[in-house]
């Protein structure tokens, strides 16, 4: 690898790491104007517009529907996306920017179960422990004093689980497909799944107020093209141009505190004593968990694909 490219590569993870920081309070600021399900459609179909626009100028848009591969793009927009989205708005409008973020970070948690059960990849104790770290911390943030976890809460840390689920299919079944087709089949497929959801629930009885539209339609906009697609490709970029573990030691930690001063400007949410100590520790349990020697090195592991911004 090349100076040049390293530079590139370390632009592109901090990029990745301003953009994740923005979605959390984002996504609270665009739930408590609009029905969850309508923000999570809304912002889909716009990351889905642009990503076609992208598939098409390069003439991949027929690889989506193609044979097998076309059938496992589709499960994975669904789930990494479709079902995803649905979790994560319905839980983000139910907990503060700040809860949102910090439930997030179990993320690695589900990596290292699912790369045990579906690879056989057995956990070092390196990671064991590192994740018993982000664990606790996690528990501590938003848990509360009699640890009992709101609905929101409960929806936030399991909206990775279908981050990784996908993942999983990808390293199984899409190897060899580009980033460009995969986030495009993420937005694409996911939201025409989140489309039929939201008919199903009422669709245009459920329309905000009308007051409400010029100044969310921007917000969906941005959250749906640059907080979700671009900051997609702006993850396989720094990963194509750094390794994985590096790239996601540089994002992942970042990112919730990074997002503290989002959350504080868009929302004036100020982190109690009780987030701050939960906050580094789950920092802490990330960075040890990514900084692990990878499954190449050792044979008994397997690297943590992050869903970075917004999956």
């Amino acid at each position: 690898m090349t100076r040049h490219q390293e530079r590139l590569g370390l632009l592109f993870a901090g990029l990745c790491a301003l953009n994740g920081a923005l979605v959390p309070a984002l996504a609270k600021l665009t739930t408590d104007r609009a029905a969850p399900l309508f923000v999570a459609m809304v912002t889909t179909l716009f990351g889905a517009a642009f990503s076609a626009l992208v598939l098409g100028v390069r003439g991949d848009l027929p690889l989506l529907v193609r044979g097998v591969a076309g059938r496992r793009l589709a499960l994975v927009g669904a789930l990494g996306t479709g079902l995803a989205f649905q979790m994560f708005y319905a839980g983000a409008s139910r907990s503060s920017a700040i809860e949102t973020v910090l439930c997030l970070q179990i993320e690695p948690a589900y990596s290292l179960v699912a790369a045990w059960m579906a690879l056989g990849h057995r956990p070092t104790t390196r990671r064991v422990v590192a994740i018993s770290i982000l664990l606790i911390g996690i528990v501590l943030a938003v848990g509360g004093r009699h640890i009992v976890p709101s609905r929101g809460v409960w929806l936030l840390l399991a909206t990775p689980l279908c981050w990784q689920v996908s993942h999983l299919i990808v390293l199984r079944g899409l190897v060899g497909i580009t980033p460009t087709v995969l986030s495009g089949a993420r937005y694409l497929y996911g939201s025409a799944v989140l489309v039929v959801c939201w008919l199903l629930n009422g669709g245009m009885g459920n329309l905000p107020a009308a007051v409400t539209l010029p100044v969310l339609l921007p917000l969906l906009a941005f959250q749906g093209v640059v907080l979700s697609y671009v900051g997609t490709l702006l993850w396989y970029q720094a990963v194509t141009r750094l390794d994985l573990a590096r790239s996601t030691a540089i994002v992942v930690p970042s990112i919730p505190l990074l997002s503290l001063f989002a959350s504080f400007l868009l929302l004036g949410e100020v982190p109690t004593a009780r987030q701050w100590a939960g906050l580094l520790l789950t920092a802490a349990g990330v960075l040890v968990f990514v900084t692990a020697p990878d499954a190449a090195r050792r044979g008994g592991n397997v690297e943590v694909i992050p869903a970075a911004s917004g999956g």
